[in-house]
């Protein structure tokens, strides 16, 4: 903890604790001032025996007394048979820090704790807690020291190992002070680690003595401290960056960052409860960019307490800036960058490559495979790196395979990245590792969907296989688990070298569109992805980022907006193949939903075209489907229905089940609008269950309101609200348009199964989103809201009211789509 005391308080906590331990070389230097070489003895041996600070040691030299000057200390064979700590005066040595006066937080890790030490069956040996620097590890133990010191009347010994720096105490050092402050007289204290550790042990025989050892390095220093299975009544308290993994009888403490009402309790309690009362959001703000981080809160609290004239807002202001977020968190000589400073000086050079590389990766998290690419190292090379990381806190371990950095522990690792000789040339190549990874595997989820789709093949070749996957559930598992660093991965790859593969891999991808799970961040990383192309002139891949942009709104509602984005993409590149293909049948799908069929019909029919060109059969049953949902609009089931049977026909032969379920859905449709509702019935159930397996609520939700009109129209109102509230219920991933044609056809259902008073509720609902939205309200809608409307006839054609296909009706204002 080095360092974080300096502010007048230990390490994130929020009291006041002396600095009374040396460090490293200062712990071995004489006293300076008034030496004395006839005394012989550090800095460190000096306060832990008195009890006071160093600087007062030479103060009570009388009451020590000089060595004498033949003095030699005694070997294993001279040393008496039984510790002279029997026979020698009981001394009760008090050296813990002083207390934490206003402590915050970790209230029930304190009561967890103490339990533990209050009771002797379950009583450990030691506990060891463990967590990044300027977490509060040290605080938490001075604490609970304080709240259990009752229990330990034969004394508390305290040292500050310097582990965290570059010269650890020595553990002999240490030894030979523990047993001056119990009362070992200097002759008795023998030369030898291993000597004086058992004596040490040996002398806590029979008492009950509370051990702190602050600041560890590792479990090879801590063990010879620890009491020994002859002092059950002893127990030690360590704290330590590193995991103490191979100690007997230890229970380990895991320190995490403060929740959020503790991070505002600690920051008020600095600057005043008044003052942060004011700016309670502001507040909110400047503890969350700490990372609720305690120490890092601490000196935000107090630069702000030291400068009358900043509002909460201007502080915030400043640490909104991830680039210079670390330089801001400094107060004095103290800064949070200087506290991971430390545990990076420890690193050999593969552990600090590791680190800084990590550093560069967006998202919550990342895998074993993906941190493997970004290394450019086998699995279990990095597996054995990522440990060594986790074991000295600078990286963290939540779920099995997955690891993640503490939000400034990240900052500080893009930082030493930053200042590398190589840093640019290294980066670059990292993240392009990561890249192909991504891309590879996401083509190979994509063609295990969609056999027969020939998109893959025109996609960027990637310098990585990408990972092998035994179903497709195991494929699509992998994709939705991947998301959030998938698509972070993507705008930080939009340089020269990059940019093509990150156009393709949100292609590759489609299925986190189609899905509806992640529509923002979709949109915002295919922007970032084709605003670059366009500053660099690169045609081809800002029309592949604009009909992967238009694919999502389709799916959305947000049907101008698609319409833009896909006629751009045509007009960009419509010479590729993907382009071609598919920005026309989404133009068909779209234009269609607005209810502009010849255009419809012209799109789809040059999608058809452009997929057989290009040998994609999965595309041409697409096209044949889209064309079977147009016919159907424009009253010609027949040849609906037949038009979706030859786009299901060819699905079946593929062997793509989530295609196969879009293609029941299709035919569904069209055998409803025929009337032969039991069939229709039978493809859309099999539908629903395909669309289950392959992660698509949207489509599980069109699925269900599609049954529901279908009980509707067979007289069945029970079944047909069932699906429509599951309609409801999954649905809102598809857009404001979608819940208005939901919220109708239950509205519907509702009324027909006599529950009159729930169906006006829910056409109060649908009025309220047409207003909203900007849409003259249906006639039926004001009927039906009507003092004196009549019950809706259980047969009653459900389909006005709301529209079909891709959406429910033309969009007039599409200010907010995805409330």
């Amino acid at each position: 903890m080095a360092g974080d005391e300096r502010l007048g308080r230990q390490e994130g906590s929020t009291g006041s604790v002396s600095d009374r331990s040396w460090h490293g070389d200062e712990a071995r230097s004489p006293l300076g001032r008034d030496p004395d070489p006839g005394l012989g003895r550090t800095r460190l041996e000096l306060e832990l025996e008195s009890g006071y600070p160093a600087d007062v040691v030479p103060e009570l030299r009388s009451r020590l007394g000089p060595r004498p000057a033949a003095y030699s200390r005694p070997t294993a064979a001279s040393r008496p048979q039984r510790p002279l700590a029997e026979t020698a005066p009981v001394v009760r040595p008090a050296q813990l820090p002083a207390a934490v006066a206003d402590f915050t937080g970790r209230e029930h890790l304190v009561r967890e704790l103490n339990e533990r030490l209050a009771a002797p069956a379950d009583r450990p040996a030691a506990i060891a807690i463990a967590g990044v620097g300027g977490i509060g590890k040290t605080a938490l133990a001075v604490h609970l020291a304080h709240t259990a010191r009752h229990r330990y009347p034969d004394g508390q010994l305290y040292i500050d190992l310097g582990g965290a720096g570059s010269s650890p105490a020595d553990p002999e050092t240490a030894l030979g002070a523990f047993l001056r402050s119990l009362g070992t007289p200097d002759a008795a204290i023998p030369d030898g680690t291993e000597e004086r550790a058992a004596l040490y042990r040996a002398s806590l025989e029979g008492r009950r003595v509370l051990v702190l050892l602050d600041n560890a390095r590792d479990a090879a220093q801590v063990r010879p401290l620890l009491p020994g299975d002859g002092a059950p009544d002893c127990v030690a308290l360590i704290t330590s960056r590193a995991h103490m993994t191979g100690l007997d009888r230890t229970h380990p403490v895991d320190l995490d960052a403060m929740s959020p009402a503790e991070a505002f309790a600690l920051f008020a309690l600095i600057v005043g409860e008044e003052r942060a009362a004011v700016e309670r959001a502001e507040v909110m703000n400047v503890v969350a960019s700490c990372s609720y981080l305690p120490l890092a809160i601490r000196i935000a609290a107090c630069r702000l307490a030291s400068r009358r004239t900043w509002t909460v807002s201007v502080l915030a202001r400043k640490l909104a800036d991830e680039r210079r977020r670390l330089d801001e968190l400094r107060a004095g000589d103290l800064a949070v960058k200087a506290t991971f400073e430390l545990g990076y000086g420890q690193l050999d050079p593969a552990q600090a490559r590791a680190f800084r590389l990590l550093g560069l990766v967006g998202g919550p998290d990342i895998s074993l495979p993906a941190a493997g690419a970004v290394l450019g190292l086998d699995v279990a090379e990095t597996g054995r790196l990522l440990t060594s990381l986790v074991d000295i806190s600078l990286l963290e371990s939540a779920v099995p395979g997955r690891y993640r950095f503490h939000d400034l522990v990240r900052l500080y690792a893009r930082a030493c990245s930053e200042r590398e000789t190589r840093a640019p040339a290294e980066r670059e190549e990292a993240l392009s590792r990561l890249l192909d990874f991504y891309l590879a595997t996401a083509a190979r989820v994509y063609a295990m969907e969609r056999p027969g789709d020939r998109m893959v093949d025109h996609l960027e070749s990637t310098g990585h296989p990408g990972l092998l996957f035994e179903t497709s559930k195991a494929a699509l598992d992998w994709l939705f688990a991947e998301a959030d660093c998938l698509l972070a991965c993507v705008p930080r790859c939009t340089g020269e070298c990059t940019r093509r593969r990150a156009g393709d891999l949100l292609l590759g991808a489609l299925d986190l569109a189609e899905s509806g799970a992640r529509p923002r961040q979709y949109e915002t990383v295919a922007r970032a992805v084709g605003d670059a192309a366009h500053a660099a002139g690169d045609s081809r891949t800002e029309a592949r980022a604009r009909s992967a942009l238009g694919h999502l709104y389709s799916f959305t509602g947000r049907y101008s907006h698609a319409e833009r984005e896909l006629r751009r993409a045509l007009e960009l590149d419509g010479e590729d193949p993907v382009v071609a293909s598919r920005a026309s049948n989404q133009l068909g799908i779209v234009t269609n939903g607005l209810g502009r069929y010849e255009d419809a019909e012209r799109y789809l029919g040059q999608a058809l075209e452009a997929f057989r060109a290009d040998g994609n059969e999965a595309g041409e049953a697409s096209a044949l489907a889209n064309l079977s949902r147009l016919h159907v609009s424009r009253g010609r089931t027949r040849t609906g229905v037949e038009l979706a049977e030859q786009g299901l026909a060819i699905y079946r032969r593929l062997g793509a089940p989530l295609r196969l379920a879009n293609g029941m859905y299709t035919l569904g449709i069209a055998l409803t609008r025929a009337h032969r509702l039991e069939e229709a019935s039978v493809h859309l159930a099999e539908a629903l269950d395909l669309f289950h397996d392959a992660r698509q609520p949207l489509w599980e939700g069109m699925a269900h309101f599609r049954l529901a009109e279908i009980q509707l129209m067979a007289n069945r109102p029970d079944q047909a609200v069932a699906h429509a509230q599951q309609s409801l219920a999954l649905g809102g991933l598809g857009g404001e348009w979608r819940r208005f044609s939901f919220l109708t056809v239950l509205a519907k259902a509702l009324m027909a199964a006599g529950q009159r008073g729930q169906a006006e509720d829910c056409w109060r609902q649908a009025r309220a989103l047409r207003e909203r939205l900007g849409s003259p309200e249906p006639e039926e809608v004001r009927q039906l809201l009507s003092a004196s409307a009549p019950d809706l006839p259980a047969a009653q054609d459900p389909f006005p009211g709301h529209r079909d296909a891709y959406g429910v009706g033309p969009p007039v204002t599409e200010s907010d789509p995805w409330i």
